[in-house]
């Protein structure tokens, strides 16, 4: 192998971002293939909730999902995934993909419809890593 290689925990920004447009490049064009991003946020004297995502695919994947500590419990947190989820629909998606951990919100998602379609045990120690999906 003639080709240096360099292993870095602060790589060139620059460097980043072209690894990442060539990824994208090879993607095949597709029509329902529009990324776009979403977002529902919920204020009161500042955020005290709120959703982000993107659909992508005619999917919904949902980043982050945030309530507030002095707001859970209060029905919030299912609002804003609704709101995200009739958006995905307005969008044409077909599901809602995610992925959370032992120690969050798996018990949520799953009283909201969602199944699990992974796991991956140890992550972190001790813990592990879920992926759940709803179909729209």
């Amino acid at each position: 192998m003639d080709h240096p290689l360099t292993v870095t925990d602060d790589p060139p920004y620059d460097d980043v971002a072209d690894l990442k447009a060539a990824l994208h490049a090879e993607i095949p064009e597709r029509p329902d293939g529009g990324y776009r991003t979403l977002a529902v946020l919920a204020h009161d004297d500042g955020l005290v909730g709120g959703l982000a995502g993107y659909t992508h695919f005619s999917w919904l994947y949902v980043e982050q999902l945030w309530v507030d500590a002095s707001r859970r419990g209060t029905g919030l947190g299912s609002a804003l995934l609704r709101a995200a989820e009739d958006e995905a629909r307005r969008r044409d998606c077909r599901g809602v993909w995610l992925d959370t951990y032992s120690f969050q919100a798996r018990p949520f998602y799953e009283a909201h419809g969602y199944r699990l379609f992974g796991e991956l045990a140890d992550y972190p120690p001790g813990h592990a890593k879920y992926f759940l999906t709803k179909a729209l």
